[in-house]
């Protein structure tokens, strides 16, 4: 087999490929015995048709577009390899040449990734925030813990800014109701402006039996966009209370017997959030460093394959969220033109990235270990809330594994850069990723310990009142140091329209 390479552009080649036509010989003897399996003719079983009476009723072109069809695949497979290239896509094959018993050639238009070396990375400085929990930030996450446990209470007066009332919502286009914008019961916090615009100026001042309508545009449904009049009929208000920040509340929402313990406990949760924060934007603005040093042509298809993917992740988020494209600029300011400027230098950076980060794991020879692969679908998978044999499994069969591989190996790639870059936060002090990492790892594993313990206990305790409640405070108190945003109490759940 013969192949020629021919540059189009620096990420774009066209591979000529001419084949002795002997090399076909396991397709055609393929092609036969799968067409003697289909054809019926009188005096022979499927699968024994001999080749002349096939040629003569089915006809010798078919048979060579059948074993052209199944060679293409392992042939451009081969000239890829020998020619060294790192190919980006499905390629554009035509076939050029097919003489029976002679010659069969054929080429084949693919992005490749430009090829280009990685400089050296020693010496690259970034800077990280500094490491700080404010008492700002510790009040705050305890402000967060105290929403989760808040009660509600019913309100014999009118309803104002933050109670929740509970109403009922019939939407009207043209004097015709909306069914799937139309609702009853649906508890709602006053002020929260997280239902249709008018909502809450609507409610302000309502007591419970009394009702208001007011004009406002449909966020979701069928009617999505479309200006409706909305009727909103109250049927009780409530109003959230909040425990105290006391030594009770702490025995309540965590294991602490103090609020000064949980206190504590929260700024340090808070404290590996923010380290582990450090770790992960070292690591982005190392990438970041290393690509300002790197100019490299980037192929247009890729990146517009890219702009797409980013594209369509947002319309999904947008739709599970019920909010339009419209909706999304206008919170985050920005016109139709400069979010499309944004996602397309945003596809650029991760296409760069990704082709420098896989230059350097050829350069630096890395490769991927079973142990570290079977890491990466362990993590997924307690991500997703899967076992990780399903995933495994979903991943064989889907052929994602190619794909997994490199991703794994960019991220070792990346870990090596990182460990040649110094990292220093605001005040000028230098991180030692390595410690940090060491030090985040070792909480985890303590953490890890910690909770095995706590389960034998509470499995030892199970005919004890009360054990099977046991780690449900500390959850609690975990959740919110993580930051979750403030939850509604569970009277406060309700469907919007």
């Amino acid at each position: 087999m013969k192949t020629d390479v021919e540059e189009l552009t620096p990420t774009r080649v066209k591979l000529t490929v001419e084949v002795p036509f002997d090399e076909l010989k396991p397709n055609l003897d393929k092609a036969y015995k799968e067409i003697s399996q289909q054809v019926r003719i009188k005096g022979f079983r499927p699968g024994k048709v001999p080749a002349p009476l096939i040629d003569k009723y089915v006809g010798r072109g078919a048979v060579l577009q059948e074993a052209v069809n199944d060679a293409l695949p392992g042939l451009y497979g081969r000239a890829v390899e020998e020619s060294e290239l790192f190919v980006l896509g499905q390629p554009d094959v035509e076939v050029t040449e097919l003489e029976d018993g002679t010659q069969f050639a054929f080429t084949a238009e693919v992005d490749i990734r430009p090829k280009f070396e990685v400089p050296d990375y020693d010496g690259l400085e970034v800077v990280v925030d500094d490491a700080e929990v404010t008492d700002e930030q510790v009040e705050e996450t305890l402000g967060n813990l105290r929403e989760r446990f808040a009660s509600l209470t019913t309100a014999e007066r009118a309803v104002e800014e933050g109670d929740f009332a509970t109403v009922d919502l019939v939407a009207r286009i043209d004097g015709e109701e909306v069914a799937d914008a139309s609702t009853s019961g649906y508890s709602y916090e006053v002020g929260s402006k997280t239902s249709v615009e008018g909502l809450d100026d609507a409610l302000i001042g309502l007591a419970a039996g009394e009702e208001a309508t007011f004009t406002g545009t449909l966020t979701g449904g069928e009617h999505a966009g479309e200006e409706a009049e909305i009727t909103a009929t109250v049927q009780s208000v409530k109003i959230k209370n909040l425990p105290d920040l006391d030594d009770e509340f702490a025995q309540l929402a965590s294991e602490f017997d103090t609020i000064e313990e949980l206190r504590d406990d929260v700024r340090t949760r808070l404290g590996r959030q923010v380290k582990a924060q450090q770790l992960s934007d070292a690591r982005d603005k190392a990438l970041e460093a290393l690509l300002e040093k790197i100019d490299i042509p980037l192929p247009d298809k890729v990146v517009d394959e890219e702009i797409g993917r980013r594209n369509q992740q947002l319309e999904q988020q947008l739709q599970m969220a019920g909010m339009t494209k419209e909706d999304y600029l206008k919170d985050e300011e920005k016109s139709a033109e400069e979010f499309d400027t944004e996602v397309a230098d945003a596809a650029r950076l991760a296409v760069k990235g990704g082709f420098v980060l896989d230059q350097l794991a050829v350069q630096e020879e890395l490769n991927v270990e079973n142990e570290e692969l079977s890491e990466y679908v362990v993590t997924q998978a307690m991500q997703m809330g899967v076992q990780p044999q399903q995933l495994a499994q979903y991943l064989t069969e889907n052929n994602q594994l190619p794909a997994i591989v490199s991703e794994v190996l960019r991220s070792k790639a990346l870990n090596l850069v990182v460990e040649h870059v110094t990292v220093k936060d605001e005040s000028g002090n230098v991180i030692d990723v390595e410690a940090v990492q060491r030090e985040l790892s070792g909480e985890t594993a303590e953490a890890e310990s910690t909770e095995e313990a706590e389960d034998t206990e509470d499995t030892a305790a199970t005919d004890q009142a009360g054990a099977e409640t046991a780690e449900a405070p500390e959850d609690a108190a975990e959740t919110a140091a993580e930051e979750s945003p403030a939850g509604e109490p569970d009277e406060a759940q309700g469907k919007s329209s």
